[in-house]
């Protein structure tokens, strides 16, 4: 038996300890705002949060997430970081056909919670793993720094 919380919610898993976190969440939890991309954890389109650091959902087995917090998209907005960063989304139109854009929105979360003024080589670095067909990387960008920016603002720190 697994015991985990999933968007805080306490939840038991008796499977397969080896099958991939995503199939628990999209099949089993019906979560299915976290997608499917390449199965080999290249993509990005299945990061969640596990204990607050991004993962790759179709590589991270079920056994890795004993007695650990997962954030799926669905309720990264109760996150201020992944309010904003939705907010920014919205804000400057970032989504083209979207199927990325749970991936893009977890990772980018990530990088705003551990630094709050990134650069774009930290942009960069952070959202490498996140592929988007419609090459919208131009406004994921742009929306990062928005969501940065906002961030501050509410800090004091701009």
């Amino acid at each position: 038996m697994i015991n985990l919380n999933i968007n805080d919610k306490s939840v038991q898993f008796d499977g397969d300890e080896n099958m991939p976190l995503l199939w628990y969440l999209r099949d089993d939890l019906r979560l299915t705002g976290t997608k499917f991309g390449c199965g080999i954890a290249m993509c990005g389109a299945c990061t969640v949060h596990l204990d607050g650091k991004p993962v790759r959902s179709c590589q991270t087995p079920m056994i890795q997430t004993q007695g650990k917090n997962v954030t799926t998209v669905e309720a990264v907005n109760a996150i201020q970081v992944g309010a904003q960063i939705q907010r920014a989304w919205q804000d400057l139109d970032v989504v083209q056909c979207g199927y990325c854009q749970s991936g893009q929105i977890m990772s980018a979360t990530a990088l705003l919670m551990e630094k709050i003024a990134p650069s774009d080589a930290d942009i960069d670095a952070a959202m490498g793993g996140n592929v988007c067909r419609c090459a919208t990387y131009v406004r994921i960008r742009a929306a990062i720094h928005l969501a940065a920016d906002r961030l501050q603002t509410e800090a004091g720190k701009k």
